[in-house]
């Protein structure tokens, strides 16, 4: 179930806790052979400088095989690759799967559509792990 679709974000409710949900991505990505290269709690983060935040971790993950050619022919897009994905509860209590639509994204750097669509399964599988 998508709530939110722009063009430069796509937002997905979760109907898993956050914990579940971010235990779901990491299980599906490793499933799938792609490597999580980060994994970054920002309420963790918050917590240490004595600030509370509503949980939020942003994965970054993907594949060589996909990433690495792309970023061969247009080298900056080493600034978006990896993928990121931000999971965070909402002030109203939802959680949200969250992330920048890959064809758009790449779409600014230059990226031809048929070379970018290769990524979309990436995306595709973080949703179908959440059952959205």
């Amino acid at each position: 179930m998508s709530d939110i679709q722009a063009p430069d974000i796509v937002e997905h409710v979760s109907p898993l806790s956050f914990e579940r949900t971010v235990e779901r991505l990491l299980d599906a990505l490793a499933k799938s052979g792609m490597t999580v290269f980060a994994q970054i709690d920002h309420a963790a983060n918050a917590r240490a400088v004595g600030t509370a935040m509503p949980p939020a971790t942003v994965l970054i993950y993907g594949n060589a095989k996909g990433g690495t050619p792309i970023m061969l022919v247009t080298p900056r897009t080493a600034l978006d690759l990896p993928l990121r994905a931000l999971v965070q509860e909402r002030s109203d209590g939802k959680v949200v799967v969250a992330f920048h639509p890959v064809r758009a994204m790449l779409r600014h750097a230059g990226v031809p559509e048929e070379a970018s669509a290769r990524l979309e399964p990436a995306q595709r599988l973080l949703v179908e792990a959440i059952g959205a």
